[in-house]
């Protein structure tokens, strides 16, 4: 394998371009009922519609690298004239069988999420996924594009509307490259310091530096070798991104056959999660933010939830004052998490192999009393040193199961805003908050459920769909409330007002607002409008 041979990569972006060996080609090529099974893993429609289309470059490479066909040599150096049979080979691309040649390495078209106003649709080297693979994975495996990959990538802050200028960017663990080489792209016409990213294996890091060679971002990403932050020691960072091998395996012996590199960092339990955790905000840059993927586990008689916020609390005797937001968006009993991760690494129900990974995982947890996993995500925000908070009590460390899907294909850019504005108002006195004027978000709708006949509403629910779905019962008065936050109000005359109306206490209508305005900022119905404070504000 010569990945590092960046001639011979030139020579293959020269031929996958030629031959227009892009997702949406592909789509278009197989159709979209044959191109979405593929996808799911199931081959068979997208071979029985390829077996009957005219032989072209496109083709050829769909069925090789796609479907893990055989092809001639001839056919193979007519997709490849540029690199040919012989440079593929090299590259370490394909190998030669009895029936032709096939691929020994992955070669996918990949769209990703658009970030910074374009999308993103390139190509990326890994080793063979199950579908194409004879047997189980190599132990240092490198994977492709997987769905983690795609899910860190959508909530960092690189949409449009949130930019990261001038910054210092630490992918941490970054497999085959991905999530650091979005970041180059996304940031690269816009200016920045230095982007690095760590992997503790060297193979992975020959692979992510071909695809930042075929995807022409050689030279903009620094890759280092080590473990966790050791090739980072002393430096900081405005931004870490990680999506770590965070998989909770059995540490029993002989258990070899479910340790995976990619996937599996040799630690007991969630303590990958949590170094990651706990470590990062040293390595954060004031107002610096971490944003990993992790899964954490929920002993007997505990909350996975509480044990996560535990972790930041302890990060801040190194880092300082920090802000955090869990989002547990799954939470799986330890059967069907063994289940998962037995599949993925190729072996299959009513298999021997199965059923012996399934008892070692099941062992692992009943030893440490392990009832719960959850999985999600963790935002973590090192604060100014003297930051402090004028509302006292205010908790800045939030963690909350939500288990409806992101409604929005690219939710970073809001849950950024979102984070950013319930930090801005978790600093603000009740005082404050009544001498700020509010905006609702457009996306927001009301729900109001009457008995015939009857004037009153029933219940109104106060709903926003994205980023992610969230519904609040309201009363009268909060829905009021809400429905004139258009920015030229103040919560106290809003408070004033209704309070006359409903014929209800000015005060007890303040206090109650105050609070529920609090909470309707994290769910990102509300924020403070621009030049929030009224004049006779500090």
């Amino acid at each position: 394998m010569r990945l590092d041979d960046a001639a011979l990569i030139d020579r293959l972006r020269q031929d996958l371009d030629a031959a227009d060996y892009r997702a949406s080609a592909v789509r278009a090529l197989l159709g979209a009922e044959a191109e979405g099974a593929r996808l799911r893993g199931v081959l068979l429609p997208a071979k029985r519609v390829i077996g009957g289309l005219e032989s072209s470059a496109l083709s050829t490479l769909v069925r090789t690298f796609l479907l893990g066909d055989a092809v001639s040599g001839d056919a193979l150096e007519t997709a490849l004239p540029s690199l040919g049979v012989t440079g593929a080979a090299e590259l370490g691309l394909v190998e030669e069988g009895v029936s032709g040649f096939k691929a020994a390495l992955s070669l996918n078209p990949v769209e990703l999420p658009e970030v910074a106003g374009a999308g993103l649709d390139w190509w990326f080297l890994s080793d063979l996924n199950d579908q194409l693979r004879a047997g189980p994975a190599r132990p240092d495996h490198v994977m492709g594009v997987g769905g983690a990959t795609r899910s860190l990538l959508a909530q960092l802050p690189l949409g449009r509307h949130v930019t990261l200028l001038d910054c210092s960017v630490l992918d941490l663990g970054t497999g085959c490259g991905v999530i650091a080489l979005a970041i180059a792209r996304a940031l690269g016409s816009l200016g920045f310091r230095q982007i690095i990213a760590t992997d503790i294996s060297e193979r992975a890091l020959t692979f992510a530096r071909a695809n930042a060679q075929l995807n022409e971002l050689q030279g903009q990403v620094e890759f280092r070798q080590g473990n966790l932050f050791d090739p980072v020691a002393g430096e900081r960072f405005n931004l870490i991104a990680s999506n770590p091998p965070f998989v909770i395996t059995p540490r029993t012996e002989g258990n070899d056959r479910a340790r995976y590199e990619y996937r599996d960092a040799g630690l007991v339990g969630d303590a990958l999660a949590e170094r990651v955790v706990r470590e990062a905000p040293a390595y954060l840059e004031e107002e610096g933010m971490l944003v990993c993927l992790a899964n954490w586990e929920s002993p007997w008689g505990q909350n996975g939830l509480d044990r996560v916020r535990g972790w930041v609390r302890l990060a801040e005797d190194t880092s300082g004052p920090l802000a955090a937001w869990v989002i547990e968006r799954d939470r799986l009993d330890p059967v069907r998490y063994a289940e998962t991760w037995a599949r993925d690494g190729g072996a299959k129900p009513g298999e021997i192999e199965f059923d012996a990974l399934l008892q070692a995982w099941l062992d692992d947890f009943a030893a440490r009393r392990i009832v719960a996993i959850g999985l999600g995500s963790i935002r973590v925000r090192r604060l100014a040193g003297d930051a402090k908070l004028a509302h006292d009590g205010e908790e800045l460390i939030r963690a909350e199961h939500v288990s409806d899907p992101f409604s929005d294909d690219q939710p970073g850019s809001a849950l950024f805003r979102i984070f950013r504005n319930a930090l801005r108002v978790a600093a603000m006195s009740d005082a404050e908050m009544l001498e700020t004027r509010w905006l609702r978000n457009s996306a927001v709708t009301e729900q109001r459920e009457h008995r015939p006949g009857e004037e009153a509403p029933q219940s109104i629910r106060l709903h926003i769909d994205a980023p992610v779905a969230r519904a609040v019962q309201a009363d009268t008065l909060l829905a009021a409330a809400v429905g004139v936050c258009d920015g030229e109000l103040t919560l106290a005359q809003t408070a004033d007002a209704l309070a006359q109306v409903l014929e209800v206490d000015a005060a007890a209508c303040a206090e109650a607002l105050t609070a529920a305005f609090r909470e309707l900022v994290w769910f990102g119905m509300l924020e403070p409008a621009p030049h929030f404070r009224t004049s006779s504000a500090r």
